[in-house]
């Protein structure tokens, strides 16, 4: 199992946390960013804020979890899904 590991300033805000679940949903898939905003209820006009919780991401994750596919969006690696769905796990056992 993969542990990940979170500093006290860098807590996944509710945008990080449903950005994270879009990528694991569309495992195998690349997805852009119009697409991400949509899915997590962002207007056009704030789709540039889904760069800044793929950033976080990376940083939780690590910089070969997500790949970034010029002009189209991203996906997650093989590797890069299971730590995601690790860390998401761990994100609902510490909300609890």
């Amino acid at each position: 199992m993969v542990e990940t590991e979170i500093s006290g300033d860098s807590r996944p805000t509710p945008l990080d946390i449903e950005v994270l679940r879009i990528l694991v949903a569309s495992a195998g898939k690349i997805v852009g960013r119009d697409f991400i905003a949509r899915q997590s209820g962002l207007d056009s006009t704030c789709a540039r804020r889904v760069d800044a919780s793929l950033v976080a991401i990376r940083r939780w994750l690590g910089s070969d979890a997500l790949i970034t596919v010029r002009r189209r969006g991203w996906m997650l690696t093989s590797e890069g899904q299971e730590t995601a769905e690790t860390f998401l796990r761990q994100q609902v056992d510490t909300s609890q």
